[in-house]
């Protein structure tokens, strides 16, 4: 198979990978990688040295794509079924690559700060930095929350945008509720009930048991 994806399934960007190839009907081969093991870390550092994920490999094209927008706009160029994730026109399409950059810049990543320090020793937490972040990620919704143009983020047409919005969503809804935000609850229930987002989710539910705010 030309196309691996090396990821884990609990990786929120990993999911936002995940949805555009599991849409687009894209055949890749799923490689789960174990960062706490020397030899699987050894071995994706080979791959890609920082050894974050998610990363793309196409052997077909001698290609290593890393980063989660950077992978969606890869598969949008390469593969002709992935083609919506990027509108062919212009202004669409930078709309979409911007939607895409503020939510992960001011939701999934404040997040993923907050969940950061739920996993300091007991005497290394920052409640103040805490409180911070999650005042950004409201922020973020307050952003957000008034350009989701319909159905999805850009409309009537599912996007790299509507990739990027579920695992982001899913996951600060935990720290931030959206209970005051009806309108991006809503959007998250859809984007729940695509079929690609459904099977990420299906597969990520084992895991569920070692996220550290799943409890609150």
């Amino acid at each position: 198979m030309t196309l691996t994806l090396y990821y884990h399934p609990l990786s929120s960007f990993c999911w936002k990978a995940l949805i555009g190839l599991y849409e687009a009907d894209v055949a890749f081969e799923p490689r789960q990688v174990n960062l706490g093991d020397p030899a699987e870390r050894a071995a994706f550092q080979k791959v890609w040295p920082l050894a974050k994920f998610p990363v793309l490999r196409d052997e077909g094209r001698g290609r290593t794509i890393p980063e989660s927008s950077v992978i969606l706009d890869y598969l949008a160029r390469t593969e002709p079924s992935a083609a919506f994730l990027i509108p062919d026109d212009p202004e669409l399409a930078m709309r979409t690559r911007l939607i895409d950059r503020l939510i992960d810049s001011y939701i999934h990543l404040p997040f993923q700060q907050v969940v950061a320090e739920r996993l300091r020793p007991d005497d290394k937490h920052d409640p103040y930095g805490a409180e911070q972040n999650r005042a950004a990620i409201r922020q973020g919704y307050d952003l957000i929350a008034p350009m989701i143009e319909g159905p999805w983020a850009m409309g009537e047409a599912f996007t790299a945008a509507d990739c990027a919005a579920l695992p982001a969503l899913f996951y600060a809804d935990y720290g931030v509720p959206l209970a005051g935000w009806p309108s991006l609850a809503a959007y998250l229930e859809r984007l729940k009930a695509r079929p690609g987002v459904a099977r990420v989710l299906a597969e990520a539910e084992p895991w569920f048991q070692y996220f550290p705010l799943k409890d609150g």
